[in-house]
């Protein structure tokens, strides 16, 4: 008869512990960061960080500004659901954030210059995301050219491509596209009533559950389907999914199509619902794709601890803002989050460690 797991022996719950390790030393070391550039503000400032919307003293602010918060969760969420949803298959898709540039591009000037609604600029933006990932999987499964070369080389392509695609619908006095509110109504995503729920924050659309609800969609479809179960077979070993009678390079390119499709959705998200604009002279590509690294592996890897660890990341990240600029640069928000990450890459190292403590344990016992 099979032993019984304990609770310290479940893999979600080691995920979790490790997940919780990493955010801890993570904002340790954020704060001693602090500490070194003005001991005085430092507790305060690292407070401000973690706080961030209820540095607010009333409740519809935090709310508000919560709400806020949220906006940004949802296509951050999506590009770690992408980053994801293509690692089950043995695939590190770094270029999901060019799948995200891509993506806001084609929802842009599909609602910007085309004057189409919405779920056609939505519609857009899965397509063409779907599009750059499919490029990737084809050089990865045809040519096995890495797909880690080829996504950053798509990355710096689209951003250029769309920056020029956009200069067609940008404002006249600055490097900023049109707001899709003034241009086109119809193109923002519908609210549904939820922005009365975050004090009349316009900004609050369909997107945040919609985001969640893809999430779930994708646990499902990885744990409970035969087509989940096929991409994760390829991830473990192709030659032996190939010898089972599995469509090994079919997998590939169907998993980096649907990756890119989440990253491009997860554009719409957030530019159709106008909470932002697209500068035709950024020269860098947005770290939304690759934030979506530390919220997929903080997630353990699982879609529905990705959501919490998307808005843990987005929570940390906005807290920035907070701090008192005249003492420290709001970049130390992105400093914790990047120490996140690279300490995201121990979280295998931390399940290991307590597996053998937990190992020692039981042996000393018998």
């Amino acid at each position: 008869m099979k032993e019984k797991k304990s609770f310290l022996e479940r893999p979600a719950v080691q995920s979790i512990l490790a997940a919780i390790v990493c955010i801890i030393l993570g904002l340790l070391i954020g704060f001693l960061v602090l500490l070194a550039i003005n001991p005085s503000g430092a507790g305060t400032g690292i407070l401000a960080i973690i706080k961030n919307f209820l540095n607010y003293p009333s409740a519809p602010a935090q709310m508000k500004y919560l709400g806020n918060t949220l906006v940004k969760t949802a296509p951050l969420l999506m590009c770690a659901l992408s980053i994801n949803f293509c690692y089950k298959t043995g695939l590190f898709n770094i270029g999901a954030a060019g799948q995200f540039v891509v993506g806001s591009g084609a929802c842009l000037f599909a609602a910007l210059k085309l004057g189409l609604p919405w779920f056609v600029c939505l519609l857009f933006a899965i397509l063409i995301g779907g599009v750059w990932g499919f490029a990737v999987g084809l050089l990865k499964a045809y040519a096995n050219v890495n797909e880690v070369i080829s996504g950053i080389m798509l990355n710096w392509i689209g951003l250029y491509l769309v920056n020029m695609l956009l200069s067609t619908v940008k404002e006249s006095t600055s490097p900023y596209t049109m707001q899709v509110a003034s241009t086109n109504k119809g193109a923002l995503m519908p609210t549904l009533g939820l922005h009365t729920l975050f004090s009349n924050n316009k900004y609050v659309t369909i997107a945040v559950p919609l985001a969640i609800i893809v999430a779930i969609v994708i646990w499902i479809v990885l744990a409970k389907t035969k087509f989940g179960y096929e991409i994760q077979a390829t991830g473990f070993n192709k030659e032996a999914a190939r010898y089972a009678g599995m469509n090994e390079k079919r997998n590939i390119i169907l998993t980096l199509v649907i990756g890119g499709a989440l990253a491009g959705a997860g554009a719409a998200f957030l530019y159709l619902s106008g909470y932002e604009q697209w500068s035709v002279t950024q020269s860098s590509v947005p770290s939304m794709g690759f934030n979506g690294i530390a919220a997929t592996f903080l997630g353990g890897l699982n879609p529905i601890g990705t959501i919490f660890s998307s808005f843990f990341i987005q929570h940390i990240t906005s807290g920035g803002s907070y701090l008192d600029k005249s003492i420290y640069p709001s970049q130390i928000a992105d400093l914790i989050t990047s120490i996140i990450i690279y300490l995201c890459g121990f979280v295998l190292f931390f399940k290991l460690t307590l597996t053998k403590g937990l190992n020692k344990r039981k042996e000393k016992k018998s």
